[in-house]
């Protein structure tokens, strides 16, 4: 038998009614947002701290007038768009942990920059481009220390107008040689999280995993050849040749072919006693000479691929994988990590997982129903049609989410 519970009074009656027409009232604003709320909403997504009272007038103004737009790009006028939200944004691409406590670095600075000067965001992955800091006082920008960037951000330096464009091969930065830069790939902060040891493979998996939004989980597909796979990998391990055709391989067999990019390049750092000083280190490019981490490990199947240079090959454009849109612009292979950097960034996967990422970032949710959905949609097809430039995405998302 089934139970009702139902008001025993007049009082009662009337104090459900009330607490009704409270959260009636409470729903109702957090929906019905006038102009003024709705500027308020995307300064403090934007920018992150609340708007003066001037600019807030300004944004309402604007928004009453049908151009929230206008609204969004004033918002991204305040500094702390560059030096919190944008930063925030950016810092856990450039360790293993992803975490966001990491101090402000090349990786960081170069991608803020770009954003700020409305470049085409694809070059993050091959440009031979760097930003560095010309306030007064700083010490200059050191290939083995990053001095240069903590002291920025120590300071309080204002990231939107004393970051200051320079190249990657030039001889007062990393002086690699032209060609050898590949945006954010070869900046110092991600060899020394991506290129300090191991293979090189960590480099090309968080690259997959920041950029294109994929794990490597997500991309294995054992029909592709493994005749690329390298020697260091087991085709028996724990003696079960099964494990590798039926795991290892799928991975691999992708991965090791576009790592082959990175073959000139190492992050190497002095021992204090018997401890390696990670910050004291830098990263070393020999080019035309292959590292020798490539080459460890061989007996572990002699017949495996032999790395002699960096020329890489994207399996990935035929069978499953071409689902992340590789352009057909390019022809899937090349020598060294900027032609390999632009076959990641030039994908389907990459714009999307862009667009996606600052969605997140602004609207404080992953997309979760059709309007959700659609919106990602267009502002793929505006990224693309504006020339990429990612602070237009940030404006967007923050237009959509403003509320109404």
């Amino acid at each position: 038998m089934s139970t009702k519970i139902f008001p025993q009074n007049a009082s009662q009656k009337m104090a459900c009614t009330v607490i009704a027409l409270v959260l009636s009232a409470m729903f109702a604003g957090s929906v019905l947002a006038g102009e003024r709320e709705q500027a308020k909403r995307i300064h403090d997504r934007l920018a992150g701290v609340p708007p003066s009272d001037a600019v807030l007038t300004a944004m309402e103004a604007d928004i009453s007038g049908g151009n929230a737009n206008a609204a969004a790009l004033k918002a991204l006028d305040n500094p702390n768009f560059y030096r919190v939200t944008l930063k925030n944004f950016i810092t856990p691409w450039t360790n293993e942990a992803q975490t966001v406590f990491e101090p402000l670095n090349d990786y960081t600075a170069t991608v803020i920059g770009i954003v700020r000067d409305d470049y085409d965001f694809r070059t993050i992955l091959y440009g031979d481009i760097l930003y560095t800091g010309n306030t007064a006082g700083l010490s200059g920008y050191s290939p083995n220390s990053n001095d240069h960037y903590k002291e920025m951000e120590d300071r309080g330096v204002n990231l939107m107008t004393d970051l200051v464009e320079t190249t990657q091969s030039s001889p007062t930065t990393l002086n690699l040689p032209v060609g050898a830069a590949a945006g954010v790939l070869t900046t110092r902060a991600a060899a020394k999280a991506f290129f300090v040891d191991g293979t090189n493979r960590a480099m090309f998996r968080f690259t997959l995993l920041n950029h294109l939004c994929s794990d490597m989980e997500q991309v294995k597909d054992p029909g592709y050849s493994p005749d690329r796979v390298q020697q260091d990998v087991s085709r028996s391990p724990g003696g079960d040749s099964r494990i590798f055709m039926n795991a290892c391989v799928g991975c691999h067999n992708g991965m090791d072919p576009m790592t082959q990019a990175f073959a000139y390049y190492n992050y190497t750092y002095p021992m204090n006693g018997n401890e390696p000083d990670y910050d004291a280190g830098q990263m070393v490019y020999t080019d035309g000479i292959v590292q020798p981490k490539y080459l460890i490990n061989a007996n572990n199947f002699e017949h495996g691929y032999v790395t002699s240079n960096d020329n890489w090959v994207n399996y990935w454009r035929t069978g499953s994988n071409s689902a992340l849109g590789w352009d057909s612009a390019l022809n899937g292979s090349g020598n060294g990590a900027s032609s390999m950097g632009q076959e990641l960034a030039h994908s389907d996967a990459f714009a999307r997982c862009q667009v996606e990422k600052v969605f997140k970032a602004v609207c404080l949710r992953s997309p979760v129903d059709g309007a959700d959905r659609t919106q990602i949609d267009t502002m793929i097809a505006a990224f693309r049609g504006d020339g990429y430039r990612l602070k237009q995405v940030f404006a967007d998302s923050a237009v959509f989410c403003m509320g109404s």
